[in-house]
């Protein structure tokens, strides 16, 4: 495939060149949203300027402390001069022109368009080259970004996502600011190298050509420069509608060391294997930055933010977290801050006791008030007293402690053992010293090989024969639902059955009876002991509840709820604990689903997105065969013919359904 580029005016790379262009990909449509009446008459005016039209300002609606709160831009051709008694008037150039946008301050604080029309009654032509006083606020070398949102669905009609559209820029690199350390620059642009610019949009340009539900979204400054970008293809798209329970925000990349400012959304597959939901590039680690992404990608997944987020220790994040994803458990990732550990605490005479206890609490512990005493034993070492990192970690011990993590479905993705480790995503194609332009180069080549993988154990868990290792109904039942990583798992608890070899039953409260299991556990290193563990069942509900809290962290069942269940006589995990993203029989699409339950066919937006994705379809089978192809054309021209005596009916009273 040839190279495409985005062209109209530059958007420049860091040396200061222009050969990047990019123009306004979309025309005025109800919904568009602006931060200022500066903002709507600039676009429109852009937009006319393209057009071969020039615009002005017919109507404008004040309040009582003139305050502007509604607006109306014509065509400049709209209505008509008065007449006058001058010996030589000045004949007619306007045509009455209905083509005009009105637009009214929402909130008191941004401007929304709430009626369009396109057409005009006379000619226009773009190429002509005349020229219209409008025209003189957009003439080249007017330096002026703007944001807009435009709903893409109607579940997302109140998220804010600012789009920006990029009208003019000069040089990326501004005079007497020194850059920050690696892909961070001055905290409103992205550092960007010779070429780097004309990549990424040639990158998003082919990839929107390979794949129509391909999303991204580009933020820049004041400059018109690259600010903060996001990503996401149809297939990741698709991979959140199956996966979208727990999503990790990996920012590994924003440490400074990294070229490449990366921001990742991560989940799991049914085979445990880390997808991907989306990328992002940030200019800098601030409140504003995050919200845009978060915001971004909140919009590319159509309002629909997971059960739980999982990110590092930071305060922004956690503000923004808040902000955007009110109804989502917001967890700190326990791996990352148990790597923090040596370089928080390694100066300490006792590190190594200090970090044996730490363990011992964050690992062991089974109720709240073990980790409590743990840890107030642990905080008596004068070195370690005063530690701020230390007690900000014990002041937000219920986002990362598993010991206040049970009552929450985790899906596997929390790391609650010592053993467990969490992979980078881009692992082996992007390192400290790949470059922005080398990582785009190889990001199809990533996601192609994960996705091999995926096909892969898919393949793998559908077509091989299982022999179970014990005699157990609970592992036979599983084998025959569950994908072949998830049944390696489970089998470790099954075979850990063995090792619970006393129960009793110490409480009883209608259908629910408490047990205590005795299992044999490793303590200390190579010393074997038992220790006791608390499973409620309820024979009325099937329900059973184990204070390790296995199911909620991994997914699966424990070993002790399985001993009482088999204890009980149940032959079958009940239907409630199994788990339908672990299945390997569910039928998952690759094709991402636009339904929205229905389209409202008075928005503009809404009918061009519905019919562009109808018509993909039709070309897809065209193609096929010359037979299919003047079937497809044939059916194409009498539509044709049918859409030009159509009689125009009232939209608001039609709602197309799926």
């Amino acid at each position: 495939m040839d190279k495409v580029c985005l062209n109209s005016d530059a958007v420049g790379d860091e040396e200061g060149e222009s050969n990047v262009h990019v123009h306004v990909p979309v025309a005025p449509a109800v919904g568009m949203e602006f931060e200022s009446y500066e903002d709507v008459y600039y676009f429109y005016n852009w937009y006319a300027k393209e057009q071969g039209f020039g615009i002005r300002v017919t109507n404008t609606w004040y309040r009582k402390t003139k305050e502007r709160y509604r607006a109306k831009l014509s065509c400049s051709s709209a209505g008509f001069k008065k007449r006058t008694e001058a010996n030589r008037p000045r004949p007619e150039t306007r045509t009455g022109c209905p083509a005009m946008i009105k637009f009214r301050l929402m909130d008191s604080t941004r401007w929304r368009i709430i009626e369009v029309e396109l057409d005009h009654n006379h000619l226009i032509n773009p190429t002509s080259g005349k020229f219209y006083k409008s025209h003189k606020q957009v003439a080249l070398g007017t330096k002026r970004t703007f944001h807009l949102d435009a709903t893409a669905a109607q579940q997302v009609h109140k998220i804010r996502m600012f789009r920006t559209l990029i009208i003019d820029a000069e040089d990326d690199a501004d005079e007497g600011k020194s850059p920050n350390p690696k892909g961070l620059y001055s905290n409103n642009q992205l550092k960007l190298k010779k070429g780097d610019a004309e990549a990424i949009l040639n990158f998003f340009s082919h990839q929107q050509l390979a794949d129509p539900d391909f999303f991204y979204v580009v933020d820049v400054n004041e400059r018109g420069c690259f600010r903060n970008l996001f990503w996401a293809d149809a297939k990741s798209r698709v991979a959140y509608s199956y996966f979208s329970d727990v999503v990790a925000i990996d920012t590994t990349c924003l440490n400074g060391a990294y070229e490449v400012p990366l921001v990742m959304f991560l989940g799991k597959n049914h085979h445990k294997q880390s997808i991907l939901f989306g990328c992002g590039l940030l200019a800098c680690e601030s409140v504003e930055s995050y919200t845009w992404l978060f915001r971004a990608w909140l919009t590319c997944i159509l309002g629909r933010p997971p059960q739980v987020i999982i990110t590092n220790q930071c305060g922004i994040l956690q503000t923004v977290v808040a902000d955007v994803f009110p109804r989502s458990t917001h967890c700190l990732c326990l791996f990352d801050i148990m790597q923090k550990v040596p370089e928080k605490l390694g100066t300490c005479v006792h590190y190594e006791a200090i970090n044996a206890a730490l363990s011992r609490a964050v690992y062991s512990s089974l109720r709240a008030e073990e980790f409590e005493a743990t840890w107030e034993d642990m905080m008596k070492s004068s070195e370690i007293r005063g530690n701020k990192w230390l007690q900000s970690l014990y002041e937000e011990r219920k986002r990362w402690a598993p010991v206040y993590l049970k009552e929450i479905f985790l899906a596997g993705i929390f790391s609650v053992q010592q053993s467990d480790a969490v992979s980078f995503f881009f692992h082996g194609y992007l390192d400290e010293q790949t470059s922005l332009k080398e990582f785009i180069e190889k990001y199809d080549q990533t996601l192609q090989t994960k996705r091999q993988l995926e096909a892969l154990a898919d393949l793998d868990s559908k077509s091989c024969s299982f022999a179970p290792k014990s005699r157990s109904y609970f592992e036979l039942q599983v084998s025959k639902l569950y994908t072949s990583e998830i049944l390696r798992m489970f089998e470790r608890e099954v075979e850990g059955m063995f090792s619970c070899f006393n129960s009793r039953q110490i409480n009883v409260d209608g259908p629910v009876m408490t047990y205590i299991v005795e299992e044999q556990v490793e303590v200390d290193g190579n010393h074997r002991g038992a220790r006791d563990y608390e499973v409620c069942y309820n024979e009325a509900e099937m329900e059973v509840f184990c204070i390790c809290g296995l199911f909620n962290i991994r997914g699966y069942l424990c070993r002790h709820a399985l001993f009482i269940l088999s204890q009980n006589g149940i032959k079958e995990i009940p239907a409630q604990y199994i788990v339908s993203r672990w299945r390997k029989d569910v039928k998952r699409s690759n094709v991402y689903d636009h339904n929205c339950g229905g389209i409202d066919i008075s928005n503009p937006v809404h009918r061009y997105d519905h019919l562009y994705r109808q018509i993909v379809k039709v070309v897809e089978e065209g193609k096929k065969s010359h037979d299919h192809y003047r079937t497809a054309l044939q059916a194409m021209e009498n539509i044709l013919r049918k859409l030009h005596i159509v009689t125009v009916e009232d939209p608001d009273k039609i709602m197309y359904k799926h």
